[in-house]
């Protein structure tokens, strides 16, 4: 049984720093500190009558500022503190995920601390301020929630502290060097939404066990003498050379088949749907369909593509390879430019030479002219099964069912209808090819996919 990799090997590994000086003069005048010159200015209300008020509101200013300067001194030194960072749970796309700023006290006095944690903005909008108490030669700890919107990896930055004692005179500032790279993930909770799925798989898998009909399906099983009825292209003509009588082969059903995940990453993937850019919703669909594809006992293979080949993923199977293509996927990005499918297809072909599944999840340019994808459909279609997976552009399909009200909306629902028959046409002359073409709504796009790769599986079409 193969399942996604365990969530604690994904989380990034905890960073410990000690602190330091951020600049010369590393130090400021606590909020007391204010209240109390604030209130040494109400001298000057009797001092209307009488100047030697002055003077008393002189020394009350006096006496602020040793105390201010008593407490400073008191103040533990930046490298008597020290911050680790540490996370719940890995970073995964669209998913909150808790961050743990610990402060070790290492002096013998008690400190209130102000901690800025400097991440980037694909985590968080806005850096996260957490305020932190730790004891004499103790420790305190906050938590702070991370959303992770673009996968890949990121680097944090240092944690910046403002930190006093509890009579709040003076602070000091300091900085520990928390600087680390992490990775995102894809949408690790959708995977674990989809387990219905991987009860459907293994129900499939034992199915097949019980039945494994002999000449059904292409995985060589046995030898026997040629019978009226059989094919002449089961025949093994090398046995019948030896043997000097016809004999045949016979096939059972395949009980490990290659799948590949194709994925387009050019910049028709780059549109964004909600929060998230097609692509994600792409790698998401991929990342469960790996999953369910390696419990049910396939090889799982990836090509991420746009200009170049941006991630390729042999066949494989296991626990660790489920961690190879989780890795590939969070490193899969979106391109500028208009991805090469020619290229794509040619290095398919060239890795996988065996009839295999191919899910390819990609979109169509809106242009007079066929799309390049569709030629490159074509050419795996002669040696493959190929799932033709089309984004669906919900914007355009709305507007084109819209109602007009005026001439101007009637042009653009005219064209928007336009470009629907002309989306419908092409995906049409794919699946006449003899392709399983779908166009997927992406908020939709996984469970569509899963269904259809499941299907594929019960009706033994590789």
């Amino acid at each position: 049984m193969t399942t996604a990799p365990k969530e604690a090997t994904l989380a990034p590994a905890p960073v410990l720093a000690r602190a330091r000086r951020t600049k010369r003069w590393a130090w400021a005048f606590g909020p007391r500190f204010f209240l109390v010159t604030m209130l040494g200015l109400l001298w000057i209300i009797p001092a209307f009558w009488d100047r030697k008020f002055l003077l008393v509101m002189a020394a009350w200013d006096f006496c602020a500022l040793a105390a201010w300067l008593v407490d400073y001194v008191r103040l533990p030194k930046p490298q008597q503190l020290a911050v680790q960072r540490s996370w719940h749970g890995p970073p995964s796309l669209s998913n909150n995920v808790e961050v743990e700023l610990e402060l070790h006290n290492y002096s013998g006095a008690a400190v209130e601390c102000r901690i800025v944690d400097d991440i980037p903005d694909a985590l968080r909008n806005a850096p996260p301020r957490v305020n932190v108490k730790a004891a004499a030669n103790s420790a305190g700890t906050a938590v702070y929630t991370a959303r992770p919107l673009e996968r890949g990896d990121v680097t944090l930055g240092a944690a910046y502290l403002t930190y006093r004692s509890s009579a709040g005179f003076a602070e000091r500032w300091a900085c520990a060097e928390l600087t680390q790279k992490i990775r995102v993930y894809p949408d690790l909770e959708s995977a674990k939404r989809h387990n219905i799925y991987l009860v459907r798989a293994r129900q499939i898998e034992l199915e097949k066990r019980l039945i494994r009909q002999r000449g059904v399906g292409r995985e060589f099983e046995s030898l026997r003498e040629y019978q009226p009825g059989d094919e002449f292209r089961s025949i093994c003509w090398t046995a019948t050379a030896r043997r000097g009588k016809h004999v045949t082969k016979l096939f059972q059903v395949e009980r490990s088949q290659a799948v590949w995940l194709v994925m387009d990453a050019g910049r028709l993937l780059r549109a964004r749907v909600g929060e998230l850019s097609k692509l994600d919703l792409a790698v998401n669909a991929a990342l469960s369909l790996a999953q369910i594809a390696l419990y049910s006992g396939d090889r799982v293979g990836v090509l991420v593509y746009g200009r170049n080949v941006q991630q390729r993923v042999p066949l494989g199977r296991g626990l660790s390879h489920m961690r190879v293509v989780l890795e590939a996927l969070a490193s899969a990005h979106e391109e500028p430019g208009e991805a090469d499918h020619l290229r794509a297809a040619a290095a398919l072909l060239q890795l996988q030479k065996q009839r295999s599944l191919i899910i390819w999840v990609t979109d169509l340019a809106d242009t007079s002219m066929t799309p390049e994808v569709i030629e490159s459909a074509s050419r795996v279609l002669s040696k493959h099964l190929l799932m033709f997976s089309v984004i669906a552009q919900t914007d355009l399909q709305g507007l084109a069912n819209h109602y007009p009200e005026n001439a101007e909306e009637m042009f653009e629902v005219a064209a928007a209808q336009e470009l629907v028959q002309r989306r419908e046409m092409l995906i049409s002359r794919v699946r006449n090819k003899g392709a399983l073409a779908l166009e997927i709504d992406p908020g939709k796009l996984t469970a569509a996919l899963v269904n259809q790769y499941l299907q594929v599986k019960e009706r033994n079409l590789i």
